[in-house]
């Protein structure tokens, strides 16, 4: 397969060219792992009692691969590592995702998984920033809250005992995400690291990296935290309020966006679009930057 002459267009040819420097490199690092692609012979000890796993099966009596990565043996294991898999939660993992459902005391969201992930009432952060029990008002409010193709950053909190992936946004840091894109890029390009919430401050713009593919990139908010507001604050506040017109969330929605970060998240976006196509990872892309910067 490694000798196969195919009509490549330029594009392709690099994201080749990569994945083949890719698995050389992965190689090269221990002598018992070998990068295979599709129907590779994998070397392996009959007399030993060996298992085929993912990504091998067996062909005139000898085990090849059927995917494209790295050679793994656990024991008598052996199986395939690809490079390129589908999103695969981890306790943990900061996600962005859009709400196709509000159900009783839960919100089911679109997470570019097999499965949709489920947000439970008692998971989240009211808007009054006061931790107490859920009350049936509170559950009356969820539109409120949280509606239709909204779009919300949240974490990872585990799979249930009936298989449905639970996620929580108990942080100030999650929640709704206004005023900018969405991006779908395939998961393997965004590596799971300690911070996916990147602030760039030359352009007044939010990156948020999620580990399931969903890219935002919006509009800078300033983190509020409700509860170190004072009562005496908190008395002014409504004093005003009585005095002025309420203001709904339709006109909080309108409030004006500069043109220069407009601009500036649209050439974001599509700077993150050409890095996807070409198959690099935001990450490295990242350490690259700032070692021409120092």
């Amino acid at each position: 397969m490694r000798g196969l002459q195919v009509s490549l267009n330029q594009t392709q040819k690099i994201r080749l060219q990569r994945s083949l420097e890719k698995l050389e490199s992965l190689s090269s690092k221990t002598n018992r792992n070998a990068s295979v692609t599709v129907a590779d012979t994998i070397p392996v000890n009959y007399e030993d009692g060996v298992l085929k796993g993912h990504g091998t099966s067996e062909l005139d009596g000898e085990v090849v691969a059927t995917l494209c990565g790295v050679v793994e043996r656990v024991n008598k294991l052996v199986y395939v590592r690809a490079l390129r898999a589908r999103y695969k939660p981890e306790i943990g993992d900061i996600i962005v995702g859009r709400v196709i459902e509000v159900a009783p005391k839960r919100w089911r969201l679109e997470i570019n998984f097999s499965q949709d992930a489920v947000l439970m009432l008692s998971s989240m952060n009211l808007p009054d920033g006061i931790q107490r029990r859920r009350t049936a008002l509170d559950e009356l409010n969820m539109r409120s809250i949280f509606e239709e193709n909204d779009v919300i950053c949240a974490e990872v909190r585990g799979f249930q005992h009936d298989g449905s992936l639970h996620l929580q946004a108990r942080s100030q840091k999650y929640g709704k995400l206004e005023r900018g894109q969405l991006l779908t890029v395939p998961p393997y390009l965004v590596k799971r690291r300690k911070l996916h919430f990147h602030h760039i401050e030359q352009y007044g713009i939010d990156l948020i990296l999620g580990c399931n593919g969903f890219i935002w990139v919006g509009e800078h908010v300033g983190a509020k935290d409700d509860m170190v507001v004072d009562q005496s604050s908190k008395s002014e506040q409504e004093d005003v309020k009585s005095t002025t017109y309420p203001t709904s969330l339709e006109e909080q929605e309108r409030t004006y966006t500069p043109l220069e970060t407009r601009q500036n998240i649209c050439r974001t976006a599509n700077a993150v679009r050409v890095l996807s196509t070409l198959g690099f990872k935001g990450e490295a892309e990242q350490r690259s930057l700032k070692k021409k910067k120092g």
